[in-house]
């Protein structure tokens, strides 16, 4: 069964998912420099192909933390997570962007980003 989250417990859970978010970022930035490194020149100051696939390997641990969560993380670039919830009886979305100070806005779960609406 899908988790279904309240408000209250979407935002209580936001510290750790901002920590993820976080660390994520700087994963995907390293990954992204480390792989044009090693393509236009063949050496990086990142590493070499075991460190991109290390980055790689914690990237999807990441990932599935959300996944195991309830959380669906929607994209990485930027990183977009959406919290399953229900609002006056009707599926919607609890959603947050990178970059975001809080987790603030909702979408029904059928129109998606283009949806949103303050909380």
């Amino acid at each position: 069964m899908d988790r279904i989250f309240s408000v209250e417990g979407a935002q209580a859970l936001m510290p750790e998912a901002r920590a993820k978010v976080d660390e994520l970022i700087e994963l995907r930035a390293d990954l992204a420099e480390l792989g044009y490194d090693l393509k236009t020149s063949g050496i990086s100051p990142r590493g070499g192909l075991a460190d991109a696939k290390g980055l790689e390997a914690r990237m999807s641990e990441i990932v599935s933390w959300f996944a195991d969560q309830g959380i669906e993380l929607k994209g990485i670039a930027p990183v977009l997570i959406d919290f399953p919830a229900v609002r006056h009886g009707v599926s919607v979305r609890l959603c947050w962007i990178e970059g975001e100070a809080e987790l603030a806005w909702y979408h029904r779960s059928e129109l998606g980003f283009a949806g949103r609406r303050r909380l």
